[in-house]
């Protein structure tokens, strides 16, 4: 079993950074892919990037590749997205996303089996 908490969101404005952090429990974490998810007010949950089990694969959504970078660090349990260039429309809640495979984490929702609460980030024009 995984248990995933996000942290690190806020508030902020257009242009700045922000880094996620996930904090996974489980000792078989280091074996899953991840990925991070977002949803915003009235839409449907988003794939926004995800990673193999040592983050040597990665993918990313078209509208975030370039401004945010998935990584891991499996000796700490840790997952973590690092968002620069913020824009008003990334507003959501992220949520962390583990699949319960090695493989490569898809961009779909229905592929991951664990979840955490999601944390809001708010970018303010």
């Amino acid at each position: 079993q995984v248990h995933l908490e996000e942290s690190g969101g806020g508030l902020v404005q257009a242009g700045d950074s922000l880094r996620l952090s996930c904090a996974a429990s489980g000792r078989t974490f280091p074996m899953y892919a991840t990925g991070w998810f977002r949803q915003a007010p009235g839409k449907e949950r988003e794939f926004v990037a995800a990673s193999n089990w040592n983050g040597a694969q990665t993918s990313y959504a078209d509208s975030v590749k370039g401004r945010f970078t998935i990584s891991r660090d499996n000796t700490k349990n840790m997952v973590y997205l690092q968002m620069s260039s913020l824009k008003p429309e990334d507003t959501a809640v992220y949520y962390c996303a583990a699949d319960g495979t090695s493989g490569m984490g898809g961009t779909a929702a229905h592929e991951y089996g664990y979840w955490g609460q999601g944390t809001q980030v708010t970018v303010s024009s």
